[in-house]
């Protein structure tokens, strides 16, 4: 048994997303339009906002209430004295020598990355020889050498992004 199908119309999802948006603001939204049930000869059911086509039914909908989340206390505009985003009570907390120690694990580790990413930037410049690495002996054909040069010339650039993020991030820490 083929499972029938939900397609909803541009006008209905056009209404839909002006009353989900209307929640900017606190108030009841009503639909400016009726909106219509729609099923064809093979079960597909289909949300219009016409009726217009055979096997349509109109649908009775209740107003939908959109309250604002952004709220201010007074008619002055001053911020509410609650915060907008409140941690849950049950939230993990840390003390501060414990986030001391982990900032300085995290500084370590990045210190460390940077010292072998350098490392083996410095090796790769080293094999580059600026741009004319030694021929390997399996590369008698040209074409190969330079698939190799172009290999070695991106891993040099990639090493060179990793070493300015790692110094973002360390410049980044407190």
């Amino acid at each position: 048994m083929k499972r029938p199908l939900l397609r909803f119309s541009r006008g209905f999802l056009l209404l839909a997303a002006a009353s989900m948006f209307g929640g900017m603001f606190s108030a009841t939204v009503r639909a400016q339009s009726e909106v219509f049930l729609c099923v064809d000869q093979n079960g597909v059911k289909e949300y219009k906002n016409t009726g217009d086509t055979k096997g349509c039914k109109r649908v009775s909908l209740p107003p939908l209430t959109v309250t604002s989340s952004s709220k201010s206390s007074g008619g002055g505009g001053a911020a509410s004295s609650k915060p907008a985003a409140s941690t849950p009570s049950d939230f993990p907390k840390v003390d501060n020598g414990t986030q001391k120690a982990r900032d300085n694990d995290r500084r370590q580790i990045l210190q460390d990355e940077m010292k072998s990413e350098q490392e083996r930037l410095a090796n790769l410049k080293k094999d580059y020889n600026d741009g004319t690495p030694d021929r390997q002996g399996n590369e008698r054909n040209y074409a190969k050498y330079q698939e190799r040069v172009a290999s070695m010339k991106e891993d040099i650039a990639r090493s060179e992004k990793n070493i300015d993020a790692l110094n973002r991030e360390l410049s980044n820490l407190k």
